[in-house]
């Protein structure tokens, strides 16, 4: 399997080829949607370090600006979420649009990002897990980074197979240690990520748990924001479990419930989902059925694509496009906004629920 290196290597590869046939302009017509939804996570001015294994979650508040700036030259009107499912069945001939989507409730969303967007005049929804914002729950895939970031070597038991033994002594192979270990967490239970993660911080002399709370947005900082009409916040359930490995009242509770909190919180109607880590997974057609059931207006995952009007029925299963911190680019940019990236995925499959 190709490194994850390689892999962005070769994306980067594509989306100059794209800029320099200038297939992100003749192609348009055939591979652009009504829209998209754009995603983000952290934005943040800090230089990328070697070792920055979940550095694809990271742009620069420059590169935002770049993003808003370009979005109005391609012509895009950028609109709101509540905006999505009338925007999806008006008649063609429409300016395509985008919508600004901001997962996990990151304290540097409102530090870097409410400047830039507050300046441009743009809307824009936060998608909150409820138990970010009390400063507990479980940012795990942070917790892994910083655990490997401290040993020299990452040793990882697995059942009825030899244990991973992994040099971490560089900032080259920390990267190959992480990305070896992520995949093999991700393809197990929730519960063995969790727990093996909590063996490597405590080794590592990392206190579990505390992430959040130096990260993310706390209540009080969240209701400051919820004044601006232009935010709209959104649920991403309590505590961020990949909702497909667990039982479905467990999947009931987290979405129900993590919309609840939110909306004691900040005093406002929460209308829409954001599965979390939002692929095939993680979230599926049970939870694109419950996030429906629940009364959310839309829900999103994180299967990549843009939206057509066939979409419009099935808006609790919507694509959306990564803003990538290791393709900051705008050769990257012009690409995935002119569809050219998801042509095949587009045209071919336009509609991924199962």
């Amino acid at each position: 399997m190709p490194s994850p290196e390689f892999r962005h290597r070769l994306f980067d590869a594509g989306f100059r080829a794209i800029a320099a046939s200038g297939a992100d302009r003749w192609l348009r017509r055939v591979a652009q949607g009504r829209g998209l939804i754009l995603t983000f996570h952290h934005v943040d001015p800090a230089p990328v370090r070697a070792y920055a294994p979940n550095g694809i979650l990271s742009i620069t508040p420059d590169f935002l600006d770049e993003v808003l700036v370009t979005l109005a030259a391609e012509g895009f009107d950028v609109i709101g979420l509540d905006s999505v499912p009338e925007r999806l069945v008006r008649p063609g001939g429409d300016r395509p649009f985008a919508v600004l989507t901001f997962d996990d409730g990151y304290r540097d969303n409102a530090r870097h990002a409410v400047p830039i967007l507050s300046r441009h005049r743009v809307p824009w929804t936060l998608f909150v897990a409820s138990d970010f914002a009390e400063g507990r729950g479980r940012l795990w895939w942070i917790e892994l980074e910083r655990a490997i970031g401290r040993l020299d070597r990452v040793r990882v038991v697995r059942d009825e197979a030899p244990p991973l033994d992994l040099p971490a002594a560089t900032a080259g192979e920390k990267m190959a240690a992480f990305a070896v270990i992520y995949q093999y967490l991700r393809a197990g239970s929730e519960e063995r990520l969790l727990a093996t993660i909590s063996d490597l911080c405590g080794e590592a002399g990392i206190g579990i748990g505390r992430v959040a709370e130096e990260l993310c947005l706390s209540w009080g900082e969240l209701r400051g924001l919820a004044a601006d009409p232009a935010l709209s916040i959104g649920a991403h359930t309590i505590g961020h479990p990949m909702l497909a490995k667990h039982g479905e009242a467990r999947v009931r509770h987290e979405i129900g419930e993590g919309r609840a909190r939110v909306e004691r919180e900040i005093g406002r109607a929460v209308r829409h989902l954001s599965y979390p880590v939002g692929d095939p997974t993680s979230a599926g057609g049970r939870e694109f059925d419950i996030a429906r059931e629940a009364g959310f207006d839309t829900a999103v995952t994180t299967r990549p694509g843009h939206l057509f009007p066939g979409h419009a029925v099935h808006l609790h299963a919507l694509p959306r496009v990564s803003v990538n911190g290791l393709h900051q680019s705008k050769a990257a940019l012009c690409a995935l906004l002119s569809g050219v990236p998801f042509l095949a995925w587009n045209r071919g499959r336009r509609l991924d629920v199962a």
